[in-house]
């Protein structure tokens, strides 16, 4: 008896649509990339218009019309409408929605202004929440869907200066498994990826040979993605190998 999968088992990206959050850079960046290497239609956000133009003319030289992108704060419930509407507009339908927009601000509790810490559960938290449920709208009319929330390890081991990061980061798994429950008998399957440090630092590269990379990360959503219908890999932790001593 083999236990090997055979690649008929695994799941066709190409054809479908997705929506990836924070699509300009670093993770979000990367998994745009991989995913429009698949044959899948990419349209991407950001904050700023000058981001979101210049990395789609980028991903547009190699994958033509299948990449677009709108400027979007998704912690503005008015923006994250827009962006799903107009997505509908320019591809016709979703099949996947990959929440990966989020900021980091690290201070400890007693120099955290209140605005900072409301930024930081806007975004990482409430906006998952407002593109979940635009999402989960459309794959009812679709027959079901996909979603990946980006976590990460800050979301089961808190440090110290990771107050509102880590309050975030521990709501979105909590978040995500919740919405798996709810929605798994909808043919939607759900997962959240928690990867350690990256080499992104949030847009700027470090450098760092032994942290994870984004493609990396890129590779494990791309892998969740093609699973038979019938496997949910609900959470991935990932970690670099070796770690800096």
């Amino acid at each position: 008896m083999s236990f090997v999968m055979e690649p008929k088992e695994l799941l066709k990206l190409a054809g479908k649509t997705a929506i990836v959050t924070g699509g300009t850079r670093g993770i979000g960046r990367a998994i745009a990339e991989r995913l429009l290497a698949e044959g899948v239609r990419v349209a991407i956000c950001g904050r700023l218009r000058e981001s979101i133009e210049r990395a789609v003319k980028e991903m547009a030289e190699r994958h033509g019309d299948a990449v677009w992108g709108s400027p979007a704060d998704v912690s503005r419930q008015e923006d994250v409408r827009s962006l799903f509407a107009a997505a509908d507009a320019r591809f016709g339908g979703l099949d996947i929605l990959i929440n990966n927009a989020g900021v980091g601000i690290f201070r400890s509790v007693a120099e955290l202004t209140p605005e900072e810490w409301r930024r930081t559960i806007d975004l990482n938290l409430t906006g998952v929440f407002y593109c979940s449920r635009e999402a989960l709208q459309r794959f009812r009319t679709r027959g079901g869907g996909y979603i990946i929330n980006i976590s990460s390890l800050a979301g089961k081991n808190p440090f110290a200066g990771g107050a509102a990061y880590n309050a975030s980061k521990f709501g979105l798994n909590g978040f995500s498994e919740a919405m798996m429950l709810d929605h798994r008998y909808d043919n939607v399957r759900v997962s959240y990826v928690m990867p350690g440090s990256v080499d992104t630092d949030f847009g700027t590269r470090s450098g760092a040979d032994w942290k994870i990379q984004p493609d990396d990360v890129a590779e494990v959503v791309a892998c969740l993605l093609r699973m038979p219908e019938r496997t949910l890999v609900s959470r991935v932790e990932i970690r670099p190998a070796k770690p800096k001593k």
